[in-house]
């Protein structure tokens, strides 16, 4: 039986997408996840769900613990992650309310935990990163996408920033010039985690706003955030039914 992790972002963590559900508490050696972990099926396949932020979104994306989020969908061995974000756009061609099947991040987190390997007293760890997001996992999200005729993009790049404050103008126009397509606060420490694990993932992220670049646009606001963001969150769970019903036929 093929066993799936989904990391939801707040609206996208929902149970309710499951059935048979039962909510495992579990402790890591790094720790509790961000939230009780909801175990299901889809299908045949056997989901379990974890809050990013929480069930009530309690944790700032900084206080997030993604290793033990991580960890437990190791101990639990899952075969895959799948991962659910919002973003802002930092290109014309990415509007609000498109999904972007994500392929590369860039990472100016600063406060983070983003190893497993800190300690090298049983040997180097250095893991290769250079494609983080798999290959098959994207294929199939991006199939999905276009079984159900929702608009999204096969590719692009998210930059990952601290937070919780929003870019200023300055910053939203570097990472633009970076090459980077959206911007995040939660993308690169799990995507980095889960390789280091050896645990395939990949992620859709949700359009909602223009990050602070767009000078015909009001900057970047956390309502603005929600208001665009509940617009898709149906879609994104029929998305992500439709991925994981798929993924198990493959596995």
């Amino acid at each position: 039986m093929v066993k799936i992790g989904v990391i939801g972002g707040s609206g996208l963590d929902d149970p309710k997408i499951l059935k048979n559900t039962k909510v495992l508490d579990i402790t890591t050696k790094y720790g509790r996840p961000s939230s009780q972990i909801t175990k299901g099926k889809i299908g045949n396949a056997e989901v379990f769900i974890i809050a990013r932020h929480g069930r009530n979104h309690i944790h700032s994306p900084t206080k997030v613990n993604n290793k033990a989020n991580i960890q437990a969908l190791k101990d639990l061995k899952v075969n895959y992650i799948l991962s659910t974000t919002a973003c802002g756009s930092l290109t014309e061609d990415i509007e609000r309310g498109d999904l972007v099947i994500l392929d590369q991040f860039i990472d100016f987190t600063r406060h983070r935990q983003i190893t497993f390997h800190d300690d090298f007293s049983k040997g180097i760890k250095h893991t290769p990163m250079a494609d983080p997001f798999d290959e098959k996992l994207r294929n199939i999200l991006i199939a999905s996408a276009k079984k159900l005729h929702y608009k999204h993009h096969d590719r692009g790049t998210v930059v990952t920033i601290e937070g919780p404050r929003f870019s200023t103008r300055a910053e939203s126009n570097m990472f633009r010039l970076l090459g980077a397509h959206v911007i995040n606060m939660s993308i690169a420490p799990e995507a980095i985690l889960a390789n280091e694990l050896g645990i395939p993932y990949a992620s859709v992220a949700i359009s909602t706003d223009y990050d602070s670049w767009k000078l015909d646009e009001d900057p970047v606001s956390w309502e603005q955030i929600l208001k665009n963001f509940n617009k898709k969150v149906a879609d994104v769970k029929t998305l992500l039914i439709e991925s994981i019903k798929a993924l198990e036929k493959k596995h």
